[in-house]
């Protein structure tokens, strides 16, 4: 394993031009597939003012989630929490990935993982700012796609820093972990959000995201 890994490192191309990578990256985030429909299950833990240990499945169809709580604090519940709701995929690699029409990109450095180079870069608004501001990302060398994107948040009472890692699953580049520090009412706290068991069907079915019905009201006989 030694012997290969070296000779793997020995024939490695050299990295590419940092400017290439970013021309590559633009060109790759306008043309990444995302998925319509998808199945995963993500796990969080929280650790502050309100402490969490929670794990969900979550069906998606465009914007219309069903999301089924399995685990609270460790313990599976016999019966799931479900909860059908609309909303955006806020982790998603469209949505977060920033563009250099936003920001102005300085490369760091380049780190080699076998035969393979990633691309660390330092980010810097160029207009006003929201609550989410990217602060730099690290290019994967084979996709042109993010890796890992770092940034901090803020409102009035929270604001910290985390990043965001991606990866491939399946032909998705899709989420894998989220980390999180932070001071919420000046008092610590921090979170870390796993996702993982990925499917892409079809499509799912209408039943899907119905509300389940709940269970009829017992009716005590009359004697």
């Amino acid at each position: 394993m030694l012997a290969a890994w070296f000779l793997a490192a020995a024939f490695a191309r050299p990295p590419v031009d940092s400017q290439v990578v970013l021309q590559r990256y633009t060109r790759h985030l306008l043309s990444v597939d995302l998925p319509k429909t998808m199945v995963f299950t993500y796990a969080v833990s929280q650790a502050g003012p309100q402490s969490i240990e929670q794990t969900h499945r979550i069906y998606r169809s465009g914007d219309l989630v069903r999301d089924e709580t399995l685990q609270i604090d460790g313990a599976s519940l016999k019966v799931k929490v479900t909860r059908i709701t609309r909303y955006r995929n806020r982790y998603s690699i469209e949505n977060l990935a920033p563009r250099v029409t936003e920001y102005a990109f300085f490369f760091l450095r380049s780190l080699r993982s076998g035969s393979a180079y990633s691309y660390e870069y330092k980010a810097v608004p160029l207009g006003a700012t929201g609550a989410f501001v990217v602060l730099g990302m690290t290019i994967d060398g084979r996709s042109y796609l993010p890796s890992e994107i770092r940034f901090r948040t803020g409102t009035a009472s929270i604001h910290g820093t985390g990043a965001i890692s991606f990866g491939r699953a399946g032909k998705y580049w899709m989420p894998t972990a989220a980390v999180i520090r932070a001071t919420i009412a000046g008092k610590p706290a921090r979170e870390r959000i796993t996702f993982t068991a990925y499917q892409f069907p079809r499509r799912l079915p209408k039943s899907t995201f119905q509300a389940p019905r709940p269970l009829p009201t017992p009716v005590l006989p009359q004697f």
